[in-house]
């Protein structure tokens, strides 16, 4: 039997319901939570400060450091051990080169902007919630930035090309599953991550992403409302208007 109707009765080009907020911790420079779905992100900015030890600062700029972590019971899979693994690694090194490009660091040499992600319940595209979470943090943490960078999940479950899977089409076991996470920087359409598990033709490759590229976009907006709600409400700020 085909793939032909999603398991949540959700359109082939329709996200999971999303939520975003900024500024939820109080003794972070910047911080926000993302909601798609399931899947819950939470991110935790501090910095720029300085680097040690000091063979590790660049003179010429500031360094991003980003920080992965799944809780170990968050997941409809197999249970998370804690602590670092292999996995964590990598999606923590993705992280940091999808948010690169958007950050403005040469006014910081030799200093560290750390983010903290962490997952408290996932329900798949984890790495893409983490790195909508952590966008809003460092705008919230008022770092010079180019944009936002907005990110989902696409892929071709069966023969339907599809946005944002969740855990159980990703391991959907009657047809090939490709999975697609991909970030999009908005102003300028510019794809800043984009990694594939899976097979999938170059015709639907070309509608997933399509589909993405809307998808990232109605996330933008979602991002951007959720900063401006935060400074609106005047939420982190004290009686002399400082953080």
């Amino acid at each position: 039997m085909s793939y032909d109707k999603r398991v949540d009765g959700r359109r082939p080009d329709e996200t999971r319901p999303i939520v975003a907020k900024a500024g939820i911790i109080k003794r972070a420079d910047g911080s926000a939570m993302f909601q798609m779905g399931n899947t819950v992100a939470y991110a935790a900015v501090y910095g720029p400060r300085d680097l040690f030890p000091r063979f590790m600062q660049n003179p010429q700029r500031g360094v991003l450091r980003c920080r992965y972590n799944m809780m170990p019971f968050s997941g409809a899979g197999e249970r998370v051990k804690p602590g670092g693994s292999r996995r964590s690694k990598e999606i923590s090194m993705v992280t940091e080169k999808a948010l690169l490009p958007v950050l403005n660091l040469e006014d910081f040499p030799n200093a560290v902007v750390d983010v903290f992600i962490e997952l408290p319940q996932t329900d798949a595209g984890t790495r893409c919630a983490g790195i909508c979470a952590a966008s809003i943090a460092l705008a919230d943490a008022g770092l010079s930035m180019r944009d936002m960078v907005a990110a989902v999940s696409v892929g071709k479950v069966d023969n339907m090309v599809a946005v944002d899977l969740n855990y159980a089409e990703e391991s959907y076991e009657g047809g090939d599953v490709a999975d697609i996470p991909v970030a999009f920087i908005p102003r300028t359409g510019q794809v800043s991550l984009l990694q594939m598990d899976g097979l999938i033709d170059a015709e639907s490759l070309k509608r997933a992403l399509e589909l993405g590229k809307k998808a990232c976009s109605e996330i933008y907006e979602i991002q951007k409302k959720a900063l401006k709600e935060k400074f609106a409400s005047g939420a982190g700020v004290n009686g002399n208007g400082e953080r």
